[in-house]
């Protein structure tokens, strides 16, 4: 059986290893994989596995052989699930990898925008703290989480232990979800829509899956929604806020700040607006890619597959 990995680097850039899929079949695995290199690559394959690479029905059209795309990552909308399920194509995603990792970039993010600790950190090695008159100074305003509310948009697994954590901090939480589970136990949570959600947050954390309806949620009309002293954080989806209309919000002040991991565009144009926006802090989509969080993907990975081979799929998402 051949197994193709079209874009296997930034699941295992050398500090994993393949073995364990090696066992299952015969294994190509590919770096990266230009979009329209994907059928020549994956031809004769009855696997194929992707991350980012995205597997539309042209691709799906030139693989009779192909009967599994396994997803490297949870959200699968770089396959075409219709087409795929219409040819019998089983697509797996591997979901809750990444959930402690993504929560505590959540927080390294929110607090960075709290403390500065790496500007103030810059500070201190730049000789400020050395010509200081007095014991102590900081150079940006100093914020307490205690006592504010966070509000979760994608109140899913990441979205409820992002809520733990705020707990922990002291914060209220508001959630906001597709379907409402039972968070009786939760003494500081109430349920809300998005734009009530907005307008009574301090802290607006995005955990949401990027679907049609959304993509481009965090716009110019519910960006006037939230308080000044706002900040905006997005370790989900990049689609789900308009670029453009961020960085308008933020240098027009509108929010106070933005800690972001995601774009619509990934890798970004130099040209994105949000390079130089006012308060903005952007990593380049690293919240998953803990060596411990991508240990358990290629875990995952396995695991699905080898279901599959024994005729109980699991994770399937194209039903």
């Amino acid at each position: 059986m051949k197994i193709v990995i079209l874009d296997g680097y930034t699941l295992n850039p050398g500090d994993l290893s393949w073995d364990e899929l090696k066992k299952l079949g015969d294994l190509g695995v590919y770096d990266r994989t230009p979009a329209d290199q994907v059928a020549g690559r994956a031809a004769g394959a009855t696997v194929v596995f992707t991350n980012k690479t995205p597997i539309g029905e042209n691709a799906l059209n030139q693989l009779p052989d192909l009967k599994y795309i396994g997803v490297l990552a949870t959200g699968y909308n770089i396959v075409n699930t219709e087409v795929a399920k219409a040819k019998g194509i089983i697509v797996a995603n591997v979901p809750g990898y990444g959930t402690t990792s993504v929560v505590q970039m959540t927080f390294a993010l929110l607090l960075e925008l709290c403390l500065h600790v790496q500007r103030h950190s810059d500070s201190v090695k730049d000789g400020k703290w050395a010509r200081s008159a007095d014991f102590c100074f900081w150079d940006f305003p100093l914020i307490e989480l205690a006592g504010k509310t966070m509000g979760i948009i994608g109140f899913g697994n990441i979205g409820q232990q992002v809520g733990d954590v705020a707990t922990a901090f002291g914060m209220k939480i508001i959630g906001n979800s597709r379907t409402r589970s039972d968070q009786s136990h939760r003494k500081n949570f109430k349920w809300a829509d998005v734009p009530e959600l907005l307008q009574q947050s301090d802290v607006v954390s995005i955990h949401c899956p990027l679907f049609p309806e959304t993509k481009g949620l965090i716009n110019t009309e519910s960006l006037q929604l939230m308080k000044r002293s706002a900040f905006l954080l997005n370790t989900s989806r990049g689609p789900i806020i308009v670029d453009e209309d961020l960085a308008a919000a933020l240098n027009n002040e509108v929010i106070a700040g933005a800690g972001i991991d995601v774009l619509s565009a990934e890798p970004p144009p130099v040209s994105n607006p949000l390079f130089t926006a006012k308060n903005c802090i952007i990593t380049p989509h690293i919240a998953w890619a803990t060596k411990e969080a991508r240990a358990r993907l290629m875990d995952a990975t396995v695991s699905n597959l080898s279901a599959f081979l024994q005729g109980k799929p699991v994770n399937v998402v194209n039903k």
